[in-house]
């Protein structure tokens, strides 16, 4: 008998920590061995001049869920993951949201009847708190965090969802007790509100005018005040999709002071620009998204952010709304008489482009390591949400969840060649180099020669563990903490 069930042989290994020309042996759905030569699976993959990569991590992304807004994303659960699939990347982090007077538990259990048979690789869940009452922090978060939801998004910006200081203080007081992490999106949303007033009765109604009423300093004060919050209550946070040059320089600050404070960005301040809002018509919608893409000046600064460590995670935050659709970009329908910016659904595709147009763009110009790709691309997301080493690597023991990639393959991006519901994309016509050729989870070919295979229901849902990232850092306020209510002294 064959000591493998699979054999992927003469590819190049890599993982964050290292680069090696070896063989895999599967077995089980698990990495078995790493080494040269082994001997022949019941099924072999030639993988030569091909990178041999784990899988992705995609840890933000929007499937199958109802915005604040009333716009429904395009993709479900079978759309997205094959998307991602195609993309390389074998495990989604989308949010199970809680709607003001919703229970937590229950909106859980709710999305789990959308994903439970249907996702084609596996899936965890964040939770979104936008009602976080005395019930939701003191018995159902808790629990839920014990049954493996252990990190939660909160917004201080948008109506139906943002919370004030003390409520975030809150939040914040339970993931340090119970070990999670709290994900913050960061806008002032008084600014944002009051500017889009203004606009609007200016007469300033087009997409563009969206950068202009999220400002660059909506999102700095915001990134400024929620790392003051985590301070006060000494607990780690992750700032998500971060875009502006100074929200990047207050995240370096903190971590310069030793905070654990942590960074998310994402393809669109990579590859948008605040250019892309100004076509025709009101085509500038689909590049629509909260923060809005800046200038091309701040490209250098997130690119920077990626490369000198201040961004941990590089997620896709996929917010897929269709163009065409009343449930889309445009709610309830297009009315030129009554379009507005504040109109339009925020959020835009790139689950499946986020890895080949990083790679593109970051390895291959030489601003990326193949081993910080794969740290951005799946390893980090893996040890900030609690999942590794059972994801997010190549080791012995952790799932067989790889991508083969060839680096030299050259791309043209276009809709029709995309596996989402899409019907747009705004990278439209972008030339794109390295792609994944064959994908695996847990051992199982799921994509080979631009055709995704895996059946209904192949994910599995994955419970996280509490993320070491999450632990305190032991630093009360002046010798006070208000989580113990101990008073150290002066």
């Amino acid at each position: 008998m064959p000591e493998f069930d699979l054999v992927i042989r003469g590819g190049t290994v890599v993982t964050a920590a290292d680069t090696v020309r070896c063989d895999v042996g599967v077995r089980d759905g698990r990495v078995a061995a790493l080494a040269e030569n082994l001997s022949d699976g019941k099924r072999v993959i030639d993988a030569g001049g091909l990178l041999v990569m784990p899988g992705g991590i995609d840890s933000h992304c929007h499937i199958d869920q109802l915005s604040s807004s009333g716009a429904y994303t395009a993709d479900n659960w079978e759309s997205g993951t094959r998307s991602g699939l195609a993309g390389g990347t074998t495990m989604l982090m989308p949010f199970a949201a809680q709607f003001r007077g919703q229970s937590l538990r229950q909106a859980v259990e709710d999305y789990h009847q959308l994903a439970d048979g249907n996702a084609l690789s596996d899936y965890a869940f964040h939770l979104i708190i936008s009602d976080p009452t005395e019930a939701v922090l003191g018995q159902e978060l808790p629990a839920l965090i014990k049954d493996g939801y252990t990190s939660f998004k909160i917004y201080l910006t948008y109506d139906s969802l943002k919370l004030n200081d003390r409520e975030t203080l809150a939040v914040m007081e339970t993931a340090r007790r119970e070990g999670a992490l709290t994900m913050v999106h960061a806008e002032n949303h008084d600014v944002i509100a009051y500017l889009t007033d203004k606009l609007l009765a200016a007469g300033h109604v087009r997409p563009e005018f969206h950068r202009v009423a999220h400002a660059d300093i909506a999102e700095s004060e915001a990134t400024a005040r929620a790392i003051a919050l985590s301070e006060v209550i000494d607990v780690p946070m992750l700032l998500v999709h971060v875009s502006a040059r100074e929200a990047i320089e207050a995240i370096r600050r903190a971590r310069g002071r030793g905070l654990r404070v942590y960074g998310e960005t994402c393809p669109q301040y990579l590859f948008l620009t605040e250019d892309d809002l100004l076509q025709s018509g009101w085509e500038g919608a689909k590049c629509m998204c909260s923060p809005p893409p800046r200038d091309k000046a701040n490209q250098e600064f997130v690119w920077n952010g990626l490369t000198d460590g201040t961004f941990q995670v590089f997620s896709s935050d996929h917010a897929a709304y269709r163009f065409d659709s009343p449930k889309g970009k445009f709610v309830g329908g297009f009315d030129d008489a009554t379009a507005s910016f504040k109109k339009v659904a925020n959020g835009v595709p790139g689950l499946e482009i986020r890895l080949p147009m990083l790679f593109s763009e970051g390895v291959r110009t030489g601003r990326l390591s193949l081993n910080r790709f794969v740290e951005l691309a799946a390893t980090n997301a893996a040890k900030m949400y609690g999942v590794y080493p059972k994801k997010g690597t190549i080791a012995v023991g952790s799932d067989a969840d790889i991508a083969l990639w060839d680096p030299e393959l050259t791309r043209t991006v276009s809709i029709d060649m995309l596996h989402d519901n899409m019907d747009y994309t705004p990278y439209e016509g972008r030339q794109v180099t390295g792609w994944p050729v064959e994908v695996l989870v847990r051992g199982e070919t799921v994509f080979r020669d631009d055709d995704v295979i895996a059946p209904a229901g192949n994910g599995r849902f994955v419970p996280c563990e509490p993320p070491q990232m999450a632990k305190p850092l032991g630093r009360p306020i002046h010798g006070f903490s208000p989580t113990t209510g101990v008073f150290s002294g002066w």
